[in-house]
């Protein structure tokens, strides 16, 4: 067992050449923030700007999201691939999305999950794959292809304002949810699984608080949550059974409750009006994070920072809070100001036990800068890059450090490494001078970091986010 443990730092003083060698210099802890974007194709709000592009312009336009996103020093990609009951990737259940090609049913000539997946990953960058579960058409314009679910089981849909709505309450409706989901957890390397607030469709809300419109199910409130209730956790234990790594994201309604916490309004009851008790999902630990629409502004009655400090104390599984990018300088919200974001990505680091992070509301407003936001994020915020959090309440095995060598040349130096099984990714710091740097995260193995490092450091890093003791290289 010794022999093993000490392995790795023999072949880094066999491979690395005369200029590094093995040292007991201890790197710093590597920072851990979530920071992510969603990126939504339902309309082309995000990706693709249209649909029906070439696949060499839909390609084209993913790079420079994620190009985007990696200079920006991001590391997580929240991507849409169910927005209707269609599928936004190579799918034997479900007919391609029209979002993509144009035509519900047609092939986009390519598998856009799978490409962005090679690409991000390429980039140091997580996918978490994004579904709604229940929504089958937002609007009635849409031509349904012969596979689609509003033909194929109209017994099912539902008719709600302009939406087809899939019951949940129908056995048939979360079980398709279900094998969905679990289909992509199987084929893809995913990194994450998310589902977004719309559970059942919002209803328009009188001032007394009560809906204009009632889902057409029969079901009382109580019944609605249940359902709600027992898809989310089954979806948990599900995913878990598959791929016990890969990470189970929630974005609810950012309010649980009017008047939860004291002094915040709202006329949306997402407890009463969609069936989502999400305050519950995080108290049970059905998920690995939540993360709220938390779009509003810190000062007002529905207060940013008193909500992201309610909802940090409902759980112990991280609160990554969704942050309203996209209604800088908006006509949802004339006049935020850039600083508005920043100050509440700070407030986000400031509170709670948990791991910190966030999501962008959207990807498009990082990618095209609105506002300015994504130079102000790159001067005072994303100032070098940053792991995933962990999940500790998954596993605690620490992995083996990596066998690393450091060659010179072009102007810089090569950090490479042997693979660890059950490692996808690896951190690389470096020293320079008397500072140690996070790098680089890498799924490869190997990265050039520019100039000579007087030192550094390799750590593994499981699926589960956790990482070995690092491997150390000095002069």
């Amino acid at each position: 067992m010794l022999f093993r443990a000490i392995l790795p730092l023999l072949f880094s003083a066999i491979a690395f050449g005369q200029s590094y060698k093995p040292s007991r210099e201890r790197a710093p802890m590597i920072p851990r923030e979530f920071r992510g974007a969603w990126s939504a194709c339902v309309y082309n709000i995000d990706w693709p700007s249209n649909k029906g592009l070439s696949a060499a312009t839909q390609t084209a336009e993913l790079r420079a999201m994620l190009d985007k996103m990696a200079k920006l020093r991001m590391n997580a990609l929240i991507f849409q691939i169910r927005p209707n009951a269609d599928a936004v990737y190579n799918s034997g259940i479900e007919p391609a999305s029209h979002w993509i090609s144009g035509t519900m049913g047609r092939s986009s000539g390519y598998d856009p999950l799978a490409y962005c997946l090679q690409q991000a990953h390429a980039r140091g960058i997580e996918v978490h794959a994004w579904f709604n579960p229940f929504r089958a058409l937002p609007n009635e314009k849409i031509l349904a292809s012969s596979k689609h679910v509003t033909r194929t089981h109209p017994s099912v849909i539902r008719k709600f304002k302009t939406y087809k709505w899939m019951d949940p309450s129908s056995k048939f409706t979360q079980q398709r949810a279900m094998s969905v989901i679990l289909d992509v957890v199987n084929r893809y390397d995913v990194d994450g699984v998310h589902i977004d607030d719309y559970f059942y469709p919002y209803p328009d809300v009188e001032n007394s608080g009560e809906a204009r419109q009632i889902f057409p199910d029969g079901k009382t409130e109580s019944q609605r949550r249940d359902y709600v209730n027992s898809f989310v956790k089954n979806m948990y234990s599900n995913v878990k059974k598959a791929k016990p790594w890969v990470r189970v994201g929630i974005s609810p309604f950012g309010i649980w409750r009017p008047g939860v916490p004291k002094g915040t309004t709202a006329s949306i009851d997402s407890y009463k009006h969609i069936g989502a008790d999400s305050r519950r999902w995080l108290a049970k630990g059905w998920c690995d994070y939540l993360s709220p629409q938390l779009y509003w502004r810190i000062k007002g009655p529905q207060s940013y920072t008193r909500l992201l400090t309610w909802w940090r104390a409902q759980g112990s599984r991280p609160v990554w809070p969704g942050i309203a990018s996209a209604r800088i300088n908006s006509t949802d919200d004339p006049g935020r100001p850039v600083s508005e974001i920043i100050n509440q990505v700070s407030y986000s680091r400031s509170i709670g036990k948990n791991y910190v992070g966030h999501v962008f509301w959207s990807a498009k407003s990082i990618v095209n800068n609105r506002g300015g936001v994504s130079k102000a994020l790159a001067k005072s915020i994303y100032q070098e890059p940053a792991l995933v959090p962990p999940m500790p309440w998954v596993s605690k095995v620490v992995p083996s450090a990596p066998a690393v060598r450091v060659a010179a040349g072009g102007g810089g130096v090569t950090v490479s490494w042997s693979r660890v099984r059950g490692c996808a990714k690896y951190a690389v710091q470096a020293r320079y001078g008397k500072r140690w740097v996070l790098s680089a995260v890498s799924y490869g193995s190997s990265v050039k970091l520019g100039g000579t490092p007087d030192a550094v450091a390799v750590s593994s890093v499981d699926r589960y986010g956790i990482t070995s003791v690092p491997a150390v290289l000095g002069k």
